[in-house]
Parts: structure tokens; sequence; C-alpha cells
């Protein structure tokens, strides 16, 4: 992450400036422990779900599922990165070396960047499926949405790797060497050598052209929606559902992502001297904790967005809601049988075969 300068070192690039301008963010560091713990376990259990779902009980394998699937082996590493950052928040000293520092650096920025891009690719095939339906088909299908995905990976790991390899997480103060620090060590100098033209990189390919494209791909599908064809075409109900797939959509992208983006290209401009002032320095580092928060929670919502989002999906939930639920019946009505009955006319193994056919009769019937 671009964070902030360390709380506890005015003087770490020995700028007059910045000690001039210090002033303490460490309001950041309970606020990420809480949150980031809170995303661990949300993430992760949501997550999980999500990868049985598209690893086991998927059948229908389309070019939405081929974006999602992708997205969620992005949100997965991510997740399991974030045990290493609330540990590092909560002793403020990183203690797993400098390669896994560079590694948890450059999963965060595949991982929201990842997250931004595929859901551009989910919105752009919404676009083509509901505006062009019939010219879209040559697309849309899923060896076109394979190539997507690998352009994408490209992408993102050309701008989230560098961003790890330009870490420096030696210590700010030269005269406490065993004291290392991650995520918050970027010194003037690399700002104006190399971070400042990752940031316009990612910023440019990773967020402004997405959302661009987003709202241009949302508002293409609201207007495609109000002609009174469409609704006779679709029904009702039918573009009801699209509705709120775009809502939802677009109330994750801005949520998690703009207020993140947007500081973060004013503290580039800040950190590069473009923009001066202890007042522009003071706004950017007091929402940047906040908007980080923010955008972590993504992992969260993206597994929201492929309820939402694909129909395969909630059939395969329900389907699986059903069994279980028409199994849990069976066996309380097959107890309740054991027990009116003598154990000679329903033995055990009885019960348990009868059982077990129901439920499989009652899943093909689903």
């Amino acid at each position: 992450m671009f964070v902030m300068y360390c709380n506890s070192a005015p003087t770490m690039y020995n700028s007059s400036h910045y000690a001039s301008c210090n002033k303490s963010d460490d309001f950041k560091y309970p606020m990420y422990n809480v949150v980031f713990s809170l995303v661990f376990v949300i993430g992760l259990i949501f997550n999980m779900v999500a990868v049985y779902i598209f690893g086991c009980t998927l059948k229908i394998r389309n070019e939405t599922t081929t974006y999602m699937i992708n997205l969620v082996v992005s949100d997965s590493f991510f997740v399991l990165s974030l045990p290493f950052r609330i540990v590092y928040f909560i002793r403020r000293e990183w203690m797993f070396g400098s390669v896994l520092c560079k590694i948890s650096v450059a999963l965060f920025y595949t991982n929201m960047y990842g997250s931004i891009l595929f859901l551009t690719c989910i919105s752009v095939d919404r676009f083509l499926a509901i505006v062009h339906p019939f010219r879209s088909q040559v697309i849309r299908n899923k060896r076109n949405a394979k190539l997507a995905c690998c352009l994408v990976w490209v992408m993102i790991l050309s701008g989230s790797i560098p961003t790890g390899l330009l870490l420096d997480t030696t210590s700010p103060k030269n005269d406490n060497a065993s004291k290392y620090y991650c995520f918050e060590n970027y010194s003037k100098k690399q700002w104006k050598a190399e971070l400042s033209k990752v940031v316009i990189f990612i910023e440019t390919v990773g967020f402004i052209i997405p959302l661009l494209l987003n709202v241009f791909c949302s508002i293409m599908v609201l207007r495609t929606l109000r002609r009174p064809q469409t609704v006779s075409r679709g029904g009702v109900l039918n573009k009801t559902k699209i509705l709120r797939m775009v809502f939802v959509h677009l109330f994750v992208f801005c949520f998690c992502f703009i207020p993140y983006n947007v500081n973060l290209i004013f503290y580039a401009l800040v950190r590069s001297n473009i923009l001066k002032g202890c007042y522009a320095e003071s706004v950017v580092r007091t929402i940047y904790p906040i908007a980080l928060c923010l955008a972590v929670t993504n992992c969260c919502f993206d597994p929201v967005i492929y309820y939402f989002t694909s129909e395969s999906i909630q059939t395969s939930i329900k389907r699986k809601s059903t069994v279980w639920h028409n199994g849990a019946r069976l066996m309380d009505r097959l107890q309740m049988d054991s027990t009116q009955s003598s154990p000679s006319t329903t033995p055990r193994t009885l019960t348990l075969k009868t059982l077990r056919t129901k439920m499989f009769s009652t899943e093909s019937k689903v």
C-alpha cells in the first residue's frame, strides 16, 4: 500500500517540510486492526463458500462465471495475506522478512485492480448481452472470456509487481536498524523517480478507464430497459433482476474503489511535491486510512455480486438449500416414525437406506 509516512518519524527522510507538517495519524492502527480482522473472517467464509460453489456444485459455466472464478482467486489470495498485516499493525513492526512484505503489497494491488477490471468485464458482458443480444453472440463465448482474463492478469501484475519490488522495508531511522517497517516506507526520491509513474499507470488502466466503462455500460443498460419492447421481451420480473444487478454492481464499485483511488491521486501529487502545503498533506493523510478500510472490504462484497449477477449461482444455492431443508425434514420424520414403531419392524439399516434414497430423489427433483 502507498501508506502514509511512519507515525514516529517526522525526520524519516531528513525533510524539513515533512517535519514542519508533522501530524500524528496513530488513529489508523486500531481502525486497521478492527476492519482488517473483520474482513479476514467474513472474506474467508464468503470466499470459501464461493470456491465450493464454483468448484463443486456449479454445473453451468459461461462467460460471467469465468470472470467470477478469476475474481474469487484474486480475493482468496488477498484474504490469506491479511493476518500478516494485522500482526504488523498490532506490533507496528514487520517480522516476516522483506520478501513477504513485497508479496503482501503486490497482493493488495493485485486484488484491488483485479477486482475493478474483472467487475468491468462482467459489466461489459452484461452490456453486450442486453443492449446487443444478437450481434454479441459471436463475441460472447468462453474462449474470449478466458483471453480477457489473461489480459487482465497481465495488466494488474505489470502494475502490482513493480510496486512491491520498489518497496524499501528498512527502518526509517538509521539508528534503529533492527526495526523494520512495511507498507509505509516509500521515500520521496522513490516517489519522484518511479512511483509517480506507477501510480499514473495503475490509476489510468486500473481505475479511470474501468470507471468510465462501468458508467457507460450501466447507462446503456438502463436506457435499453426503459424501452417498451424490452419489457415485453424479457418480462417485468427479469427487468427488476437486471436493475438490481446494475445497482449492486455500481454500489460496490463506488463504495470500495472511488474513495481510495481519488485520494491516491492527490496523495501522489503531495508526495511528488506537485501539490504543496501542510493542509493538503493533512487532508490526504486523514482520508487515506478510511479509504483504505473501505477498499479492502471489496473481497467481502464480491461474493454478493456473484449471487446477484449469476442466475446459475442463485439456482445452485437454492437447490442445495432445498435439498438440505428437505433432508432435515425427512430425518425428523424418520426419527419420529422410529420412536413410534418397534425395533423389529424398523431396523436402523433400513432407516438410513430409506433416508438416503429419499434425499437423492428429492435432489433430482429440484
